[in-house]
C-alpha cells in the first residue's frame, strides 16, 4: 500500500513539474559532469526567464 502512495506522489510531482530541479540535477550529472550546477534558487530564476521572456503568442 505504501509503495502505491509513493508512486502516485511521484507521478503527481512529475505532472506538476515539482520535480524539475531533481530532473535538472540528474540530466546535468549525466551530460555535463565537469561543469558546476545551478543552486535551486538560480535554477528557478533561470526557468522563469526561459518561460516568460520573448513573444509567446501567435499574433
Amino acid at each position: 500500500m505504501r509503495s502505491w502512495f509513493y508512486r502516485c506522489f511521484t507521478l503527481l510531482r512529475q505532472l506538476t513539474g515539482d520535480d524539475a530541479y531533481e530532473r535538472y540535477l540528474l540530466h546535468h550529472q549525466q551530460h555535463h559532469a565537469g561543469q558546476a550546477t545551478l543552486d535551486r534558487r538560480a535554477f528557478y530564476l533561470a526557468e522563469q526567464q526561459r518561460k516568460w521572456n520573448g513573444v509567446k503568442r501567435c499574433c
